[in-house]
């Protein structure tokens, strides 16, 4: 099967995306970029309702760019001043960059993860007296929550700031006569098939970042023909390319 037109689960992340380096590498396949699902900010007053005061913790543990985004939004709105002494425990290089948005990185406390939640665990072990606030949406892998209940004697809330739901995806009709489709949580996966109900996967070909991701398409019924990440491929670009070469 030729690979014509791909389908990416989320909106297209800027100049530097590896999808167009991958398109001009193959320019006769189409990407499209298309989020399947919507972020929605929670209010002060649903923080509240949380029995959550930001001026409780010492340190915040960031595990998303949203998580971010979402954390200063309400502390401005709360009229809550993060203190300069405040501590970051940022899950990826990533998330740590993109905190320069709200802060002066060279004058903070910021400790930085490699990629997955258990390369900060010796961290928030030996900081244990410090106050630790996790900010995140409605849906939390379960790990994350249990590996910190696992740590003695630690003082940590998770705090609930803004939840996901499925896009309107009615636009795209035609979903069909793409090639591949790319997803990226199990979000997106229940997003198709609330869109799609019917959803016939024929010979599209499903392509998956994440074990979460996997069991999800799995579970509701779809062959998984790209699983990341892989030792070989860390990344969805390069497993792509992979899969792209192969069948031209």
């Amino acid at each position: 099967m030729k690979i014509n037109n791909i389908l990416i689960s989320h909106p297209m992340t800027g100049s530097n995306s590896p999808y167009l380096e991958l398109s001009k590498n193959n320019k006769n396949i189409k990407i499209d970029f298309r989020s399947f699902i919507e972020v929605k900010g929670a209010s002060s007053v649903d923080v509240r309702k949380q029995k959550i005061n930001f001026s409780d913790f010492t340190v915040v543990l960031f595990i998303s760019k949203n998580s971010v985004d979402h954390y200063f939004r309400l502390a401005e709105s709360m009229r809550f001043k993060v203190p300069i002494s405040m501590k970051y425990v940022c899950l990826t290089e990533t998330i740590a960059y993109y905190l320069q948005k709200y802060i002066v990185y060279r004058k903070r406390k910021i400790h930085v993860g490699k990629k997955y939640f258990q390369d900060i665990l010796p961290y928030i072990k030996k900081h244990s007296k410090e106050k630790f606030l996790l900010p995140s949406s409605d849906i939390l892998k379960p790990e994350i929550p249990n590996m910190l209940n696992k740590l003695n004697n630690l003082f940590w809330k998770r705090a609930i700031l803004y939840k996901t739901s499925s896009s309107d995806l009615s636009d795209l009709k035609h979903i069909i006569y793409y090639d591949i489709l790319v997803f990226f949580s199990p979000a997106c996966i229940k997003s198709l098939f609330e869109n799609f109900p019917n959803f016939n996967q024929k010979n599209i070909k499903i392509a998956t970042f994440g074990k979460n991701t996997l069991n999800a398409a799995a579970k509701a019924g779809l062959k998984i023909a790209i699983k990341v990440p892989t030792p070989e491929f860390p990344s969805m670009s390069m497993a792509l390319e992979k899969y792209i070469k192969e069948y031209r």
